[in-house]
């Protein structure tokens, strides 16, 4: 398995490159776990890693998450033991601290001693993470579909379908309790595609985190996402989202006007 990993970073100039690289090589092997052990059945990838995976898009991702579509026989402590259990037949070492709350369920997974293997720290006691998160009760509304990806591995993932994803994103940026940056170059792709969100799904996501229905439609939409771009800090955006771009360019892209520009454009026809 280290050689594997060796040369799927072997291209890569930058020990951030490296790493990025590394990190999204072994989440495509829990992708892979999860594939073959049937778990897309039960659920499908959300967030910024299904938009890179699936869709190509031009930033690497720390997280992976999911959303529950058939709570029968779902367990997530079950999953993490078959992830554990199957890298540890692959050679690798993974360590899992896991949270259980009533919706989400998220579990820290983390390899010691692997950066240090493969030349990219001198600290032995360093450990690469990723974050598994599931969303156990979903807002209703959401469009699932599944789709062939051939990354390292030939997979069928379920995931939700582009404009469910937009929904979730655009809920993300404007609900979160903290600013993540990666959910505006989220945005700024999104905007770019000029997709339309799944209504029904954020409306549901707002009103089950927020508790009050805001009604969001085609003819409102512009105006809220202005309003609420007002209240973002696009220095912290920038900060938090540049060690994960491929292209460190991009992040000129990261401003509130060039955003602002872009929803009227899109929910406004450019008025």
């Amino acid at each position: 398995m280290i050689d594997f990993l060796q040369q799927q970073i072997a291209d890569d100039s930058s020990n951030e490159a490296k790493i990025n690289r590394l990190r999204e090589t072994l989440q495509l092997v829990c992708l892979k776990i999860l594939h073959d052990k049937g778990y897309f059945s039960k659920m499908a990838f959300v967030g910024g890693t299904a938009l890179r995976i699936i869709y190509d898009m031009r930033r690497f991702s720390e997280d992976m998450d999911f959303s529950v579509i058939d709570k029968k026989g779902y367990d997530f402590s079950a999953t993490i033991d078959e992830l554990k259990r199957e890298f540890a037949l692959r050679g690798l070492e993974l360590e899992a601290k896991t949270r259980i709350e009533k919706t989400v369920q998220a579990g820290m997974l983390k390899f010691p001693g692997l950066l240090k293997e493969l030349s990219l720290s001198e600290l032995a006691g360093q450990k690469l993470s990723i974050k598994l998160e599931v969303d156990s009760n979903p807002p209703g509304g959401a469009q699932v579909e599944s789709t062939v990806v051939n990354k390292i591995y030939v997979l069928n993932i379920t995931h939700l379908a582009l404009p469910s994803l937009y929904a979730t994103k655009l809920h993300a940026c404007f609900f979160r309790k903290y600013t993540k940056g990666r959910d505006f170059y989220d945005l700024i792709w999104y905007l770019g595609k000029k997709v339309k969100p799944n209504y029904a799904l954020l409306n549901n996501a707002i009103k089950q985190t927020q508790g009050k229905d805001v009604g969001l439609d085609e003819g409102n939409i512009m105006a809220y996402l202005l309003e609420r771009l007002e209240q973002i800090d696009f220095g912290a955006v920038k900060k938090d989202v540049e060690r994960f771009l491929e292209d460190k360019g991009e992040l000129a892209l990261l401003q509130k006007t060039i955003i602002a520009k872009s929803i009227m454009d899109v929910f406004g026809g450019g008025k």
